[in-house]
């Protein structure tokens, strides 16, 4: 069998819902194929908050190399535009090393931003007027920046939720200093092919058990101390109006905390919340058909991913 030497390198993408076991799965398959894995989600990115993004641990990680983890504070910005540049900078080395890329995660823009297209170029902005709009939301609240959207660029409007403090700033942000929606600065060309050679592999389960294994995981979250999670991150001065702190798992006992919700209540909705962000992303991810779906109830993930792997690479001449 030909090795990674002798060919130009795949990159492999392990993607889907949440709770659907990405992380184990392309651990194995690293083991297995000198891999390193590139984390394609959005709140793994913040330092000290780990109960509720399901952070792997250093010992789940099996001493895999693991990238764009744990790289910015809870109060720093971080977009998909420099995701973008981080990731495929970080590919780029993995492959000049002769191992194998995985790009895994669920943040469905993120990993569009590395495989594809997507143009951020011209969206240039203010670090204080982020600041600035963050603070009135703090006052005023996020939904207030919400209407302001609304009136200028209703299309983007339309696609956030009303307490989604970040995007709506970085909306605003582009609008003020560009004078053109963001929508324009996130064009896809499909009609190019990616610049990799592409084997990407969906997880999926059973909408029940999908749901079930939802819920189990937001229990084992309480048990192994969310609650103190959230309040050691308020100690620190984190303001719930952040980006980072509005995330599933954080926004809810957020809640609690401050009296709005008993503990039980915070836990149903974010349960429900939970569901709904995973039908979000299977709607997002099932427009992309160059994705191989696997359903972990019914076969070997790792197994398989690996033997397609392994197809490739002596399919290559």
């Amino acid at each position: 069998m030909k090795g990674l030497s002798d060919i130009q390198t795949p990159l492999v993408v392990i993607c889907g819902p949440t709770a659907t076991g990405k992380s184990d799965a392309a651990v194995i398959v690293a083991e297995r194929l000198n891999g390193e894995i590139v984390s394609a989600d959005s709140m793994l990115v913040y330092r000290g908050m780990d109960i509720g993004t399901a952070k792997p641990s250093p010992s789940e990680m099996r001493g895999i190399p693991h990238y764009l983890i744990d790289i910015v504070e809870p109060d720093q910005e971080y977009s998909a535009a420099l995701f973008q540049e981080q990731a495929r900078t970080i590919i780029e080395d993995i492959m000049k090393r002769k191992k194998l890329p995985i790009l895994v995660g669920g943040t469905g823009l993120y990993i569009g931003a590395v495989i594809d297209d997507y143009d951020f170029s011209g969206a240039c902005g203010s670090d204080q007027f982020r600041k600035d709009l963050l603070k009135e939301a703090e006052e005023h609240g996020t939904s207030k920046l919400h209407e302001r959207l609304r009136e200028i660029d209703p299309k983007a409007a339309a696609k956030l939720h009303p307490n989604d403090a970040r995007r709506i700033i970085r909306a605003l942000e582009v609008y003020k200093f560009t004078g053109a929606p963001i929508s324009s600065f996130q064009k896809i060309d499909r009609t190019r092919s990616s610049k990799y050679n592409l084997l990407m592999f969906g997880l999926i389960l059973e909408r029940e058990k999908l749901y079930k294994k939802i819920e189990q995981r937001i229990d084992s979250m309480i048990e192994a101390g969310l609650v103190d999670e959230v309040q050691r991150l308020l100690n620190r001065g984190f303001s719930p109006a952040l980006s980072s702190m509005r995330g599933l798992g954080y926004k809810e006992i957020v809640e609690y905390l401050e009296g709005n919700l008993s503990l039980d209540q915070a836990v149903d909705i974010l349960k429900r919340n939970t569901r709904r962000f995973a039908k979000r992303q299977m709607t997002w991810f099932r427009r992309d058909n160059r994705i191989k779906w696997l359903n972990p109830d019914l076969v070997d993930v790792s197994g398989v991913i690996i033997s397609e792997i392994n197809r490739f690479i002596e399919g290559v001449s």
